[in-house]
Formats: structure tokens, C-alpha cells, sequence
């Protein structure tokens, strides 16, 4: 059993809430943070036995003083962060660019990008301080940084720089034993993939269902990459249904 302590963002619904309940599992100590508090509690009662080591802390990613009130909370009762799990996210309307309204663009950056931006940044904070040294930041990108969908530049652009930004945090984090790696995903069946079986636009311009697959191999492929040492990094992992349309979409 771990006595490690992990942040879990967007971890109310979906994959985050898949991972943190995978991570206590394990025996991790996991903060829930999220913006809506009903949906963090419903992760801790479904935590069962393991909900005593779960904390929810109702958290705006995009908001800094949030952010640091977060890790500052976690801190304050667990006395270190060993990982950061940047989940939290949003998509955009399927439309053509030029219909997106410039808000939403701003809305999906703040949270996708600046978001993992601000948590990144406090991660680095604590985890350059504390003793032992270091911990591991691990993000949840997207297959769609490379290869996009019809009318998703927004989402697709965020992700883009998601690794960017975990590229980046792999190199400046190695004075200080951070690890950092990506996980992009594919289909993982949750409220947001549902729509998939009734058909989604292709690159061809056609309709087609899309096959999803459980999400707890997405939370067995997280709880992977945190358990290895520090002196091991999974820098990218992608898992995704095997029979969904990636390896020669478009």
C-alpha cells in the first residue's frame, strides 16, 4: 500500500473520477478537486472503504488564487504533494471556426491550458521544497493534439500545447526530480463518449458509431505511469478502443 499523496483535477465525473478512485485503491492519499462540490462528494461516497483517505476541495482550475489555495489546503493536511494528475477540461461545439464564438474560445483555453498551466505551477512549488524532493505531474492530453477531429480547433489546439507543456516540464523538472509525462486517450467510455454510438462526423464528411472502451483502463493506465520511481518516466502513453477509426483518420 502507498501513503502517497495525489491531486486529482476534474475528478467530479468521467476520467477523473475514474482515476482517483483507482488511485485510492492503490492506497493513495487523493485530493478531489473540481468545480461543482456535489459531484466530488459522489466520488468520495463511491470511494467506499477508501473514502477516509479522499479530500474534496471544490477548486476553479483556471482561477490562481483557487489553484493555490488547493495545493496550500493539501499541503497543510497531507504535508507533501507526490502527484498531480491535470484532468480538468472541456470541449467546444463541433462548428466551423469561423461560427465559434470568441468567449468559448477563451473559456476552453483558460480551463484546458491555463488551467493545467497554474496547477503545474504549484506542483512545481511544493514539490521542489518538500523532503524527499520531487514528485511526478502527469496530464491528460489527447490523441486529438495530432490527429484532430472535424471542427475541433479549440480543443484540439489545447491539447496541442498540453504537450507542449509537458514536454517542457519534463526537461526543466529534472534538477528537481519532477517527472512529467502525458496520457492520450482515445474513446474512454464516459457521459461525453456516449453520443458516439449514434454516429459522429468523420473526416470524410460521413456519419459513423464509434466504439468507446471501459474507462478504468484509462485509471489502470494512470496508476502505471505513477507508480514507477522517480528515476522512470513514461513521457507519452497512448490507450484508446482498438477498433475506433485513429491509425489512418483523415
Amino acid at each position: 500500500m502507498s501513503s502517497k499523496v495525489a491531486i486529482v483535477t476534474g475528478a467530479g465525473s468521467g476520467i477523473g473520477r475514474a482515476v482517483a478512485l483507482a488511485l485510492l485503491r492503490e492506497g493513495y492519499t487523493v485530493a478531489l478537486a473540481g468545480r461543482r462540490v456535489e459531484a466530488l462528494q459522489q466520488t468520495v461516497e463511491q470511494a467506499g472503504e477508501h473514502a477516509m483517505r479522499a479530500l474534496a476541495v471544490p477548486t476553479d482550475v483556471a482561477d490562481p488564487a483557487s489553484v493555490r489555495s488547493l495545493f496550500d489546503q493539501v499541503v497543510a493536511k497531507f504535508q507533501r504533494v507526490d502527484l498531480l494528475f491535470n484532468n480538468a477540461g472541456m470541449g467546444a461545439p463541433a462548428i466551423p471556426i469561423d461560427e465559434l464564438k470568441v468567449e468559448k474560445w477563451l473559456q476552453l483555453i483558460s480551463i484546458n491550458l491555463t488551467g493545467a498551466f497554474l496547477c503545474t505551477r504549484e506542483a512545481f512549488r511544493v514539490m521542489k521544497a518538500q523532503q524527499p524532493r520531487g514528485g511526478r505531474i502527469i496530464n491528460n492530453g489527447s490523441i486529438s493534439a495530432t490527429t484532430p477531429r472535424p471542427n475541433s480547433a479549440p480543443y484540439t489546439a489545447s491539447k496541442h500545447a498540453i504537450t507542449g507543456l509537458t514536454k517542457s516540464c519534463a526537461l526543466d523538472g529534472r534538477a528537481f526530480d519532477i517527472a512529467c509525462g502525458q496520457i492520450d486517450i482515445g474513446n474512454a467510455g464516459t457521459d461525453l463518449t456516449a453520443r458516439m454510438a449514434a454516429g459522429v462526423p468523420q473526416a470524410n464528411g460521413t456519419l459513423a458509431a464509434e466504439p468507446t472502451m471501459d474507462v478504468n483502463h484509462v485509471a489502470s493506465a494512470v496508476v502505471y505511469m505513477a507508480s514507477l520511481p522517480l528515476d522512470a518516466n513514461v513521457l507519452f502513453l497512448t490507450v484508446m478502443a482498438t477498433q475506433m477509426p485513429f491509425v489512418g483518420r483523415g
